[in-house]
């Protein structure tokens, strides 16, 4: 596990120093976990551990049921509900925590990534399409093993 002091301090000193850009465009508290997330982002990026974080192509997007609804996310038990994020590419796991953990709204969610609120939109329900085959799988393997 990293520690996380040289993280913080850098964190806010980059807050402290472009406190001068804050535009009130939104509200402070998600201007000040904007610039941590991007930070953050910025580090693993850095490091090329995760490989690709976001993938937003339409051309490669893969066949979607209409919708998954978000009662299916919401009914998960605990343990499988770690389970489904822990298995999720890191960009679809930050992008539904920023939604339902943190519970942003999509404006917000998209000032931060710089992306439109379609393009957000499209990135969570492709996201919890994943969540749910992951989900599928889990269940799956556990009746098998049931057996």
């Amino acid at each position: 596990m990293l520690p996380s002091l040289p993280f913080t301090q850098e964190i806010f000193l980059k807050i402290f120093l472009n406190l001068s850009k804050f535009g009130e465009k939104a509200q402070f508290s998600t201007w000040v976990y904007s610039i941590t997330y991007n930070f953050c982002i910025d580090f693993i990026r850095r490091n090329k551990k995760l490989g690709e974080l976001f993938t937003d192509d339409l051309e490669r997007a893969p066949d979607l049921p209409d919708d998954v609804h978000d009662e299916a996310l919401l009914q998960m038990e605990v343990n499988t509900l770690r389970q489904v994020l822990n298995d999720l590419p890191i960009g679809d796991r930050m992008i539904l925590l920023m939604k339902y953990q943190d519970d942003l709204p999509i404006r917000d969610i998209a000032l931060m990534l710089e992306k439109s609120e379609s393009a957000i939109k499209m990135q969570i329900m492709r996201a919890k399409a994943k969540a749910q085959k992951i989900r599928e799988v889990l269940e799956r393997n556990e009746t098998v093993k049931r057996a």
